[in-house]
């Protein structure tokens, strides 16, 4: 059964078909599909950033998770019932030559699962969004829906999976699998990036792992809140930073505050010299 786009009017299913004219869609019915771990290595090999983030958001090589967010696609969330479910790995999302990179975990299921955006739809995503807003790197507070006229400024976001997982957990395998999307991605964008913000633990090694795949030899680091580290890559130096993950767990309890994260995205600014 078709629903409408919550902004646009238009009937989609769920998960929506590439191509079909969902805001935002990087994909087209041609696009082609990874299906294992090996085609994920394979179609990651291009040159063009669109093109990539349209073979993420079209990728089948782990079957749990494509199981997963199908499955929430079709059922839904009682609150979102009569809205269409994007139901498909999230693409990085932002500048093509961002000064600023945010690195997560992964999409939500009822969040970027739904609204086809990365950390759009859920409370995490609410949070991180007012932040941007707030200190400038973002043209409006709210992101609602792929196609609500959120731009980033000097900044772009990607996650480690692309795919909602079940509790919230990838497994390693899923991780691995999805790592030469992520590291693709960042090679890309690299040249730009002066600031990577990783968001977690889990964002922060994925975030180190990838850069060692890059070339950053003797790379280590411990993660927490605020620190950071000067990396050589690629004949240039980029600064990584962690910063706690604005789960409710987080900013609930008040492990994460708006004035923390507001002075670290600061910071951030400072250093990528904007």
């Amino acid at each position: 059964m078709k629903l409408p786009h919550p902004l646009t009017g238009e009937l989609f299913e769920s998960p929506v078909p590439p191509g079909s004219g969902w805001p935002e869609d990087p994909a087209v019915r041609r696009t082609p599909v990874a299906r294992d771990a090996a085609e994920v290595v394979e179609l990651a090999r291009t040159d063009r950033l669109g093109e990539l983030e349209a073979r993420v958001s079209v990728c089948c090589a782990c079957p749990r998770l494509v199981e997963w967010r199908e499955d929430v696609a079709r059922v839904k969330r009682k609150s979102f019932a009569d809205q269409p479910y994007w139901g498909r790995p999230i693409a990085g999302w932002g500048a093509a030559e961002p000064r600023i990179l945010i690195a997560g975990l992964a999409p939500a299921a009822n969040g970027g699962n739904r609204t086809g955006r990365v950390f759009t739809g859920d409370r995490s995503g609410d949070w991180l969004f007012a932040a941007l807003y707030r200190v400038g790197l973002a043209n409006q507070p709210t992101s609602v829906h792929a196609g609500d006229g959120l731009q980033l400024r000097e900044t772009r976001m990607i996650a480690a999976v692309r795919c909602a997982p079940p509790a919230n957990k990838p497994t390693t395998e899923e991780r691995d699998n999805c790592a030469p999307w992520f590291r693709r991605e960042l090679e890309l964008v690299l040249p730009s990036t002066e600031v990577i913000v990783c968001l977690g633990k889990f964002g922060f090694d994925v975030v180190l792992n990838a850069l060692r795949g890059l070339g950053a030899v003797k790379l280590r680091g411990k993660f927490g809140h605020g620190v950071e580290y000067v990396v050589p890559v690629g004949g240039r130096e980029v600064t990584v930073m962690g910063s706690f993950h604005p789960s409710q767990q987080n900013t609930f309890t008040g492990k994460l505050t708006e004035q923390m994260q507001d002075e670290l995205l600061v910071r951030a600014k400072e250093l990528a010299g904007l």
